[in-house]
């Protein structure tokens, strides 16, 4: 008799415990309509973590009045001052300083195509709308620099494109973007189209793969009734944006240096778009130079005619990218590095009583971006301000600035 309790116990239990197994499964069963699911658990909604970023660090600010204070003081045609960030620098001593210094904002890439609209059917908003409420909430004017350019995604590079669906592409792209920011107070400007033309006076054009600094967007065709021949996607990206952002400044931007050819063809395509009856309000230099770039007189003149004519033409005048880079022996130059710096600041000082001027850094500290090594910025990678900071903000201080081409 113990021996069959102790055999038989054991399997008595089992039976009982998949009996009771059984009647529970089917109680699921029936409460979720006879299918073998498990309720669906409620979930909360996911937070956009680029809109509740941790703050950034605080620390004391350079000696003097901040950069954005003494450029709102300029008179009629303010010296708008500016700089550049990734939203990756949120929460870091970038931040800070943007937030501190300036108040004008050009996000670095969060607007571009290869962001936001990178093939069919992908949108990606999360990050450009979070730069719209940061710079709402610290009272930043913007310039949207999201344009038409070699800055396009591996799918409009790919070589198996086809003129209609890059055509297409842009087209979906841009008339989005304008839409979705027209209208938005603190959205001052957009770039429309960058980086056009080589140094050489030649239309930037497509390479072979997709790892080249290239522009697949002349592919679309030419305008082959002008002696010009400019490329279909420029006028189709200011035809867009002329319908879809009337409340927006727009700007054709452009790379390099003072290469007269480069700045020639540049000047008769905006001619060329407004003789078709397009709005163009601004031309802008993205000023990635080296140190002494200004001990060239050629440099100094050039720039100062180009100002003027943007002026003559009813035009506003943009710095929309400037680093003064220090490669290989010059490195840790930062008092030659303030003298380029000045000489920019004070060129466009003096040009502020003809027509409206603008000047950003692109990039806030040294260690952002492809060349932390050049140390190309106002402020090194601790967040220290530099000589080329003070340079700037004696520049702001003095508000005659310099007489044309001196």
């Amino acid at each position: 008799m113990s021996l069959f309790f102790k055999l038989f116990v054991p399997w008595a239990r089992l039976v009982f415990v998949l009996f009771i197994s059984t009647l529970l499964a089917g109680s699921c069963l029936a409460q979720n309509g006879g299918k073998n699911k498990r309720p669906r658990e409620r979930r909360s909604p996911q937070k956009n973590r680029w809109t509740q970023s941790d703050p950034p660090p605080q620390f004391p600010p350079p000696q003097g009045q901040r950069l954005r204070e003494l450029g709102a003081r300029q008179g009629a045609h303010a010296l708008v001052v500016g700089a550049s960030t990734s939203i990756k620098m949120w929460g870091t001593e970038s931040e800070t300083i943007l937030d501190r210094e300036f108040g004008y904002v050009t996000p670095t890439n969060e607007f571009k195509q290869s962001a936001v609209h990178p093939e069919p059917g992908v949108w990606k908003w999360n990050k450009a709308d979070a730069w719209v409420a940061h710079c709402q909430k610290q009272r930043q004017i913007m310039r949207l620099h999201g344009p038409i350019s070699p800055q396009c995604s591996d799918w409009a590079k790919d070589d198996s494109r086809t003129a209609e669906e890059l055509k297409q592409n842009m087209e979906e792209y841009m008339t989005t973007l304008c839409k979705r920011y027209n209208g938005v107070a603190h959205v001052r400007w957009m770039d429309v189209v960058n980086e056009t033309v080589t140094r050489e006076g030649e239309w930037f054009g497509p390479k072979e793969g997709i790892d080249s600094w290239e522009n697949p967007w002349p592919q679309i065709g030419f305008d082959e009734t002008d002696p010009l021949r400019p490329p279909l996607y420029i006028k189709r990206a200011f035809e867009i944006a002329n319908r879809h952002a009337p409340k927006i400044k727009l700007i054709y931007n452009q790379h390099g240096g003072m290469e007269k050819p480069m700045w020639r063809k540049v000047c008769k395509t905006i001619l060329y778009l407004r003789k078709q009856g397009l709005r163009v309000d601004g031309v802008g230099w993205q000023a990635h130079i080296d140190v002494g770039f200004e001990k060239d007189p050629e440099n100094m003149k050039n720039l100062n005619a180009l100002i003027a004519w943007a002026h003559r033409h009813d035009l506003e005048f943009h710095v929309t990218e400037n680093n003064v880079w220090l490669k290989k022996d010059r490195q840790g130059d930062y008092e030659a590095q303030a003298a380029t710096f000045r000489a920019i600041l004070e060129t466009l000082m003096a040009h502020r009583k003809t027509g409206v001027v603008t000047w950003n850094a692109w990039l806030v500290r040294d260690n952002e971006g492809k060349h932390p090594d050049w140390e190309g910025t106002l402020f090194n990678a601790e967040g220290q301000p530099k000589a080329s900071y003070y340079a700037i903000q004696q520049v702001l201080q003095n508000r005659r600035g310099r007489k044309k081409g001196k």
